[in-house]
């Protein structure tokens, strides 16, 4: 098999997203630090910015192939190495699992990540208080959703789709520790809570952690 090389941030929950897929799939792979703080950001240098342009995490390099954006990622990672499978394999629960990922994905994570909490700091002056407001505002907003989606389905089991762990999976247990970390109040979302507690419980998502990579700390 083709070396996988993971360029991964220990609290970057893109990365972490990425690093559960891996795992899942049972992949070997090494993973690259990229310290998005230290001296202004080593995603911000020349060599870094030549295999992802946007100075993001994760990048992945397959052999000679170099990929950016997590989701963008996992699904080559699904569709390279079939087994077993992140999505459903019919088409209902593939737009199922996609919409609950991208509910984290494009609609929480994003308005909370590193650059826009800087941009909120140093361009728009806003206090320390003020930005955690503001994480805590759209992780509240996203997860009540994701709440009603997921306890008012039949479809969802142990875990986000079914009883086995999938690219839903790989999304919100990332979101959850960047919720853990701001002290958000977890208590609405029950089902979120029971499904992040199964996903922790297994190997692929614990080697996964933050607090289990090379780069902690």
């Amino acid at each position: 098999m083709e070396p996988i090389e993971l360029f991964s941030y220990w609290r970057s929950s893109a990365a972490y997203r990425v690093r559960i897929g891996l795992n899942l799939k049972g992949l070997p792979h090494r993973i690259t630090p990229v310290h998005l703080v230290r001296e202004g950001g080593e995603q911000h240098g020349a060599a870094y910015a030549a295999l992802n342009p946007q100075e993001l995490v994760p990048t992945l390099r397959h052999g000679e192939r170099v990929l950016q954006q997590s989701m963008a990622i996992l699904e080559y990672l699904d569709e390279v190495f079939p087994a077993p499978p992140l999505l459903p394999a019919d088409a209902e629960g593939r737009a199922r699992v996609r919409a609950l990922a991208q509910l984290v994905a494009c609609d929480i994570h994003p308005l909370n990540n590193l650059r826009v909490m800087q941009y909120l700091e140093r361009t728009l002056q806003a206090g320390a208080e003020a930005r955690t407001q503001w994480t805590l505002h759209w992780m509240a907003e996203g997860f009540a959703a994701m709440e009603t989606l997921l306890a008012g389905d039949a479809r969802t089991g142990t875990f986000c789709h079914g009883d086995q762990p999938g690219l839903a999976d790989a999304c919100l247990v990332p979101q959850l520790y960047n919720a853990h970390r701001f002290g958000l109040d977890l208590a609405p979302y029950p089902t979120l809570q029971r499904i992040e507690a199964a996903c922790l419980a297994l190997p692929a998502f614990d080697a996964a952690r933050p607090e289990h990579q090379i780069d902690a700390g």
